[in-house]
């Protein structure tokens, strides 16, 4: 087979590496790739927001399947086109993947179908949202509507700090049109998991539960991110609350999805507070968490081809997700300043040599500058560590990271800890 991966980043580097290991593959395509892509698939130069140009390359290529990383060209509706075109690719039509592109939409259908999840106001106009939180006790949280790359959700522990951030989005316009509405909702308490599972419309086939780590600093402290780093399998679920997720969250979202004619067949990932009143949702994303996938395909025995053509083709339930015994850790290096501003073009030196045994380095926010890799985005790497446990896996993937340098380079230095700490318990 011929396959094309969309996206650009970590995620997609992921996905070509565990593509690759497919007996069914022949070729793999990426657009737009990166500099670590680039040595294990044919980038070609089509930017993921390109759907007219992406559909024109896998159509002269002869694809046989399209894979999309990111988001954005899900909820511009690449699947519809794809399909209206007769070529085969796996994600939610854009109709299905509503349930990422708007918050508002997704906290609406929850409460329509009772799946628990936090209590929640929506607003178009500054100054009816401003009159809510005066009445509201803190800590509070602060969504824009639409996509935002991660950083749209804002924690606030103060009435000030939400008031701040309410004017970020809908005054200052830092997330554009996605902030044309927000939602104000209770903040939860527990700890934070990502839940993703592969779905045909009708069959959920789930991926061993992994935890992110979405604050820039240290002991969750700062803004958020895209995510600094993840691990799995995350001790803080067991069978029985694996069974409760299913069960009480991602069985029900499909089913109303379909219910109201939108039926889902993509990734679906369940961003999930584990609470003392069980497990609720904080965000619904369609498609492969970033650094989740980091983190959950290297522990997969299953080959991800097969099973995603099943689940494109409704085949679903012929699928048995198989994953290692062991543990994974990713620790994300990246650009200083990132969230914020930050220097591109900065050359990354490897170390000579190979990596310790069970090692990958997952590029995200790189391009080749003739014969060097430089800096191209805020997360830079993924360095990955498979090993028998979280412990082994955290020692393993840190000295890695040391090994790499680049100008301004920053990474978290307690990736994992919550999971050593929960386990020492």
């Amino acid at each position: 087979m011929k396959v094309l991966v969309i996206g650009g980043g970590g995620r997609e580097h992921t996905l070509i590496w565990k593509l690759k290991a497919s007996p069914l593959l022949k070729k793999i395509y990426c657009a737009p790739g990166n500099a670590g892509i680039a040595r294990e698939a044919e980038c070609v130069d089509i930017p993921v927001s390109d759907l007219d140009g992406l559909l024109k390359f896998a159509i002269k290529t002869r694809i046989d399947l399209t894979v999309v990383g990111p988001e954005a060209p899900l909820v511009a509706g690449v699947v519809d086109l794809f399909e209206a075109n007769g070529m085969p690719i796996y994600g939610p039509t854009q109709r299905a993947a509503e349930l990422e592109g708007s918050k508002v939409f997704c906290k609406n259908l929850m409460a329509r179908h009772r799946i628990p999840s936090a209590k929640y106001e929506v607003f178009d106009d500054f100054e009816a949202a401003k009159g809510y939180l005066a009445r509201c006790a803190p800590p509070i949280v602060v969504k824009a509507d639409g996509l935002a790359a991660g950083k749209g959700a804002i924690v606030c522990e103060t009435r000030e700090k939400a008031l701040e951030a309410l004017n970020l989005i809908m005054v200052k316009r830092a997330f554009g049109a996605a902030g044309d509405r927000v939602i104000i909702e209770e903040c939860l308490t527990g700890e934070e998991v990502s839940v993703l599972a592969l779905c045909d419309g009708e069959t959920l086939v789930t991926m061993v539960p992994s935890q992110d780590h979405k604050r820039v600093f240290d002991d969750d402290q700062g803004p958020n991110t895209g995510g600094m780093g993840a691990y799995a399998p995350t001790p803080l679920i067991d069978d029985a609350m694996m069974a409760q997720v299913h069960e009480q969250v991602l069985v029900p979202t499909v089913q109303a999805m379909a219910l109201e004619d939108r039926p889902y067949r993509g990734v679906l990932y369940a961003g999930l507070m584990l609470t003392a009143e069980g497990p609720k949702v904080l965000e619904y994303n369609c498609r492969f968490g970033d650094p989740e996938t980091q983190v959950i395909l290297p522990l997969a025995k299953t080959d991800l081809l097969a099973a995603l053509l099943a689940a494109r083709e409704g085949r679903l339930a012929e699928i048995k997700w198989v994953n290692r015994g062991d543990a994974a850790v990713c620790v994300v290096m990246a650009s200083g300043g990132y969230p914020g501003a930050y220097r591109k073009g900065v050359p990354i030196l490897f170390p000579e040599g190979s990596y310790e045994e069970n090692v990958k380095v997952f590029h995200a926010g790189t391009r080749n500058e003739g014969e060097r890799i430089v800096t191209s985005g805020g997360r830079v790497l993924g360095v990955t560590a498979m090993a028998p446990d979280i412990a082994a896996a955290v020692k393993k993937a840190y000295r890695t990271v040391g090994r790499i340098t680049f100008d301004g380079a920053y990474y978290r230095k307690d990736i994992a800890a919550r999971a050593l700490r929960h386990l020492n318990r």
